[in-house]
């Protein structure tokens, strides 16, 4: 079994070859050709951490996967990452292990932004006239900078609770091109903008449904196990489109969860990813300018198999040699992404 670093992985990684797959696991999901298991999830609520283990198999894919993903959100003030985590591949062809990734959540970091970017690109508005970001650590950075590709806004309104956090945001991103308003309150940040992303690891509701402006577009991302919420059940309620990247999870936590146990939506209402992504059309109305529109992004395992798969695969190992041997960067190396 190959045991990889983060430093490997990241010089390794390929961009566009990861959202490729990733948007390919999406599909596999909503056309029943993926297996993926209930995931299991530890609290451990005395250190205000968790863990989760998730597990997938696309079929007649040469490998599964299992990862195993922790958050400890006081880990910031002793000065460690908030994010953990490592990746097994397994033959799904013998059962033995193929590829240990031991990326420290990286790479779950990675492709819930790309996740957040493929939502963008199906449901923002044609003309987004300011990027609203709901928190600052490393996940609320990698969702920024994934949606450099999809608009040529560069007006971001931020906050979260903790101003020198946001201070810090605004001087790291700004050196990334991108033009930073740092605001009191959350509902400031939705005044001053129509495309929105949450990543947070709120237990209550950061944004209320008559803050939001017409025409908005939110990807929520942090809401990814039960208990957790960012968006007042009416924002959901008021949405003219609710996609989601699995209706089985986001049924059963996530911002769609409050609002159908609320009685405020159908689950009839939701639209998969995956399902979008087959079909090749945009997500959202763009006649009407004032339709709001919701992405609930909950972190299936289709997507860790694949982004694990885009390192490791026989074509990623070839395209890496074939790099190396010109004597050019690596894949991923001029494109740095900023991290806490």
């Amino acid at each position: 079994m190959r045991i990889w670093k983060r430093n490997e992985i990241a010089a390794r990684f390929d961009v566009a070859r990861a959202t490729r797959m990733v948007e390919q696991g999406f599909i596999a999901y909503s056309q029943g050709t993926a297996r993926v298991p209930p995931i299991q999830n530890i609290q451990f609520e005395s250190v205000n951490g968790e863990c989760c283990i998730k597990s997938a198999y696309i079929v007649d894919a040469s490998t599964f996967a299992v990862k195993v993903s922790s958050g400890f959100y006081n880990n910031p003030a002793a000065g460690l990452p908030t994010n953990n985590g490592f990746t097994v591949l397994i033959s799904a062809h013998t059962g033995e292990p193929v590829a240990l990734l031991q990326d420290e959540g990286w790479l779950t970091s990675v492709r819930t932004a790309i996740a957040g970017q493929l939502a963008a690109r199906l449901l923002a508005p044609l003309e987004v006239e300011g990027i609203g970001i709901i928190g600052t650590g490393s996940q609320a950075r990698l969702q920024l900078a994934y949606l450099k590709p999809v608009t040529a806004c560069r007006e971001v309104h931020v906050w979260e609770p903790i101003p020198e956090r946001c201070a810090r945001f605004a001087s790291d991103m700004s050196a990334h091109g991108f033009e930073v308003h740092v605001h009191d309150t959350a509902e400031e940040v939705a005044g001053s903008a129509n495309l929105i992303v949450t990543a947070t690891p709120s237990r209550e509701a950061l944004l209320q449904r008559e803050w939001i402006r017409p025409g908005t577009h939110i990807t929520a991302v942090g809401a990814d196990s039960m208990g957790k919420q960012e968006l007042d059940p009416g924002i959901v309620a008021r949405a003219g489109a609710i996609v989601v990247d699995s209706i089985v999870q986001c049924s059963q936590y996530g911002e769609v969860s409050h609002a159908l146990s609320a009685g405020l939506i159908e689950k009839e209402a939701l639209v998969e990813i995956g399902t979008l992504l087959a079909a090749k059309r945009r997500g959202r109305n763009d006649a009407d300018r004032t339709q709001v529109t919701v992405a609930d992004l909950t972190g299936v395992a289709v997507q860790d198999a694949q982004i694990a798969e885009s390192i490791v695969s026989p074509k990623a190992r070839l395209q890496a040699m074939r790099t190396v041997s010109a004597g050019e960067k690596l894949p991923g190396a001029k494109k740095r992404i900023p991290h806490v």
